[in-house]
């Protein structure tokens, strides 16, 4: 337990890697620059950013901490324990996560490619007996009736409460500007309910959520990096600002 965890206002304070625990850095996951570098990863009381290309490692880190967390590796609640294949690195074995003393009332992994998995658990579970449906703090509609952005969204509005420690990998995959806009206004409404988020994303809207700390992936593993300076934003800004001439230069 972190000594500053005693006045914190949030739930995860920091991340450590057990380096000396770590069989070789030449084998996945800790070849991975992002795991090579890792040491301890300081997180933001309300709202942690974790940024990369495709293939940089965000989403096995983000799996790793909802996993050493208490969550099912496929995403859910710690109440769920199915599991369709197993596809998760042994990565949080080997990490250390610092909590204060506050205690979360709620919490959720959300993974954007395994998503379809935990709606099919929900109608499983709800098939047995006993106990409402657990379809119904979810908005009480079957999420595969649902399109995909329209049960994410569903998801944080109806089954985040607030006082949480929410993991989400990916959330905008499925949702249009327009709904990330609007998934902003509810991530500040939970945030404003004592609620704690570590978001892995390409969204470029998503991360300008204000006050909140951004880590983009390089070489040299997790840098921080204010909003303005990440690619995400400098490569859409570049773009929108002369679309055509932008693609003629990467279509001659």
């Amino acid at each position: 337990m972190c000594a500053r965890g005693i006045d914190a206002e949030h739930y995860l304070l920091e991340v450590k890697l057990r380096r000396e625990r770590v069989p070789s850095f030449d084998e996945f996951p800790f070849s991975l620059p992002v795991i090579r570098n890792l040491r301890t990863l300081d997180l933001h009381p309300k709202v942690t950013f974790i940024i990369g290309e495709n293939g940089s490692g965000k989403s096995t880190l983000l799996e790793a901490i909802a996993v050493a967390w208490g969550f099912n590796a496929e995403g859910g609640s710690k109440n769920f324990r199915f599991h369709s294949r197993r596809s998760h690195s042994i990565l949080n074995e080997y990490l250390t996560l610092s909590k204060s003393f506050k205690r979360a009332r709620d919490g959720y992994f959300l993974r954007a490619e395994s998503f379809f998995n935990v709606a099919t658990e929900i109608e499983k579970l709800d098939e047995g007996p006993g106990g409402p449906p657990l379809i119904t703090s979810y908005g009480g509609r079957s999420l595969h009736e649902q399109s995909h952005g329209e049960s994410f969204f569903s998801l944080m509005v109806n089954r985040f409460g607030g006082s949480g420690f929410y993991v989400l990998d990916e959330p905008e995959a499925a949702l249009s500007p327009s709904r990330q806009l609007a998934m902003i206004a509810r991530l500040h409404e939970l945030v404003e309910a004592d609620s704690q988020f570590v978001i892995a994303t390409h969204s470029p809207i998503l991360m300008a959520y204000p006050n909140a700390s951004i880590y983009q992936i390089g070489k040299a593993g997790l840098e921080p990096t204010d909003y303005e300076n990440t690619e995400h934003f400098l490569t859409t800004k570049a773009f929108l600002a002369n679309p055509m001439s932008y693609l003629s230069r990467l279509l001659t």
